[in-house]
């Protein structure tokens, strides 16, 4: 996996909450989604509760990708040293890492199929 979840800031602070992950491999992150869940036992659930589908994006290693809960308008800034963080937006309206047993899910997506659907 070219990325990886680092940690959870502010969870369940509305205005705050976001997810930090770090790039390991130079990417294009919009082949990741990220979701989350919470635990059954010691395994995680198959339910996915919310997603986010990265968007096309073309970023190195070192960079930061921080995506808050909320609604905003995606940026990024290049840091101190070199590297740059990217600031994306889920656009939810309420946070989701809010409990113990929340757990994220990185995915990297191989091959997908879009099908328009015709309803009759």
């Amino acid at each position: 996996m070219d990325l990886k979840v680092l940690y959870v800031k502010d969870a369940g602070i509305k205005l705050k909450e976001r997810i930090i992950l770090q790039v390991v491999n130079n990417c294009d992150i919009g082949t990741y989604l990220l979701f989350d869940t919470t635990y059954e036992g010691k395994y995680i659930s198959d339910k996915i509760r919310h997603s986010f589908w990265f968007p096309n994006k073309k970023v190195k290693s070192g960079d930061k990708i921080i995506i808050y809960t909320k609604e905003g308008e995606e940026k990024n800034k290049i840091n101190n040293n070199g590297n740059s963080s990217y600031f994306l937006y889920w656009g939810l309206d309420t946070t989701i890492w809010n409990k113990e047993e929340d757990c994220a899910v990185l995915i990297r997506i191989e091959d997908y199929l879009v099908k328009k659907l015709i309803h009759n």
